[in-house]
């Protein structure tokens, strides 16, 4: 059995520690709930830094369909919604070509045999000020914009996609908190900390887990 992480720097955990990133710590968390099972269980990290959903797609047919993984987690879009300078004001990906994208990506999955897939919204950043180049919008503006399509598309999709709203559990855990998202993300505003990855790693592991343990019973 395969569970297949497919994202971005957000996954591949960008800035800190190998092993203290989430996804590492749910490969040896779920390795050791499949143990338990007498179970074999594989976990891939097919993470990229800086890939949007349009280069994720070009990559599916070796990283994730060669694989047909039964869990697919999908974490992309913060990347998609940047705004370059380079590009006068057109983010990465266009809101149209991203959904478009996700839903691909969604599709392609199950086709290759995934019995779940997880979309996640993305974490809150502090880029909230300056605006993008060529733009009256901010980074973490175009973030949210985005996982609003996030949302649109796990939940008007197959009933096999699960959806975790990564962002409404951050926007939670900085209500009150003095430093605010300051505190899950890196000097840069934007990747995750320590104690990013492992608010992360506790909001992802549970429903993950309980998905895991239901298939390895099957």
């Amino acid at each position: 059995m395969r569970v297949l992480f497919f994202g971005d720097s957000i996954c591949n955990g960008q800035g800190i520690a190998l092993h203290k990133g989430w996804v590492p710590r749910l490969s040896a968390s779920l390795s050791d709930l499949a143990a338990a099972a007498g179970k074999e269980l594989v976990v891939i990290n097919s993470a990229v830094n800086g890939r949007t959903t349009r280069q994720a797609l070009e990559t599916m047919p070796y990283e994730v369909q060669s694989q047909a993984p039964a869990v697919l987690v999908v974490q992309f879009g913060m990347n998609d919604c940047n705004i370059w300078q380079t590009d006068r004001g057109n983010p990465r990906v266009s809101p149209l070509a991203f959904e478009g994208n996700l839903r691909e990506i969604v599709q392609r999955g199950l086709t290759f045999g995934a019995r779940a897939v997880y979309l996640h919204t993305n974490h809150p950043t502090t880029r909230d000020e300056a605006p993008l180049a060529h733009s009256p919008n901010t980074y973490e503006a175009q973030n949210r914009a985005y996982n609003e399509i996030i949302r649109r598309v796990a939940t008007t999709s197959d009933s096999r996609v699960r959806f975790l709203d990564i962002a409404a559990v951050f926007h939670e855990a900085v209500a009150g908190d003095p430093e605010g998202a300051r505190r899950f993300v890196l000097p840069d505003g934007l990747h995750l900390s320590e104690a990013g990855h492992d608010l992360y790693y506790r909001t992802v592991f549970p429903p993950l887990a309980t998905c895991v343990r239901d298939l390895l019973a099957e």
